[in-house]
């Protein structure tokens, strides 16, 4: 099961990752509305904190030409979009896509399983970063492919076990479900029984 942590924002929350053994970190760029969004220069402290094995993901959101370049240029391993991706686009960016969905787009799914810059793809709820889950019984109708299957939207330390036996994704994919409640940032020990539950289940 590979675990992916999204959303990072502090070189200290990488020890996190580290310490626990996620195997991905996701990093937003390029979207203000964020309150988890990164200038490039950030990122790269966040990444430099990293163990070499964790692959670093930026998450963006309908990115253009040039700021798919300028992630390129950064030391990232993929690239997770939400949002348009249109063929063009797709044909110019050098990384690994991560195509993110939400329910409301699972429609789009078939039109990618074909296209080898395609990695793998991100399950969302219908806002993605709202912290809400969907109905998992939606992806019983996804013909499952080589590429890989991350769950994501709504998932908590409480839950991903659940999930997992429902869904049966390569990976899972957290971000709000790990942070604190009352105040911003990643809670190391929420991280800690997040991975530990997700590799045991």
């Amino acid at each position: 099961m590979k675990i992916k942590i999204c959303g990072l924002t502090e070189p200290e929350e990488a020890a996190y990752l580290n310490t626990y053994g996620a195997d991905f970190a996701g990093l937003v760029l390029f979207h203000p509305k964020s309150k988890r969004n990164n200038t490039i220069a950030r990122a790269k402290e966040i990444m430099r904190e990293l163990n070499p094995a964790i692959k670093r993901v930026a998450v963006v959101v309908s990115p253009t030409k040039a700021q798919i370049r300028e992630i390129a240029q950064s030391g990232f391993d993929y690239i997770q979009i939400h949002g348009n991706l249109d063929a063009n686009l797709l044909s110019a960016t050098p990384l690994l896509v991560l195509r993110a969905f939400n329910v409301k787009d699972m429609g789009e799914y078939a039109q990618y399983s074909a296209c080898p810059q395609i990695a793998g793809y991100v399950f969302d709820a219908a806002k993605p970063g709202s912290g809400s889950t969907f109905d998992w019984n939606l992806l019983q109708q996804i013909p499952r492919d080589e590429k890989l299957l991350f769950l994501a939207g709504g998932l908590h330390p409480g839950n991903v076990s659940q999930a997992i036996q429902a869904v049966r994704p390569d990976g899972v994919d957290v971000s709000s479900g790990v942070e604190y409640e009352e105040c911003p940032g990643k809670d190391p020990d929420k991280i800690k029984n997040f991975i530990s539950a997700a590799r045991n289940a």
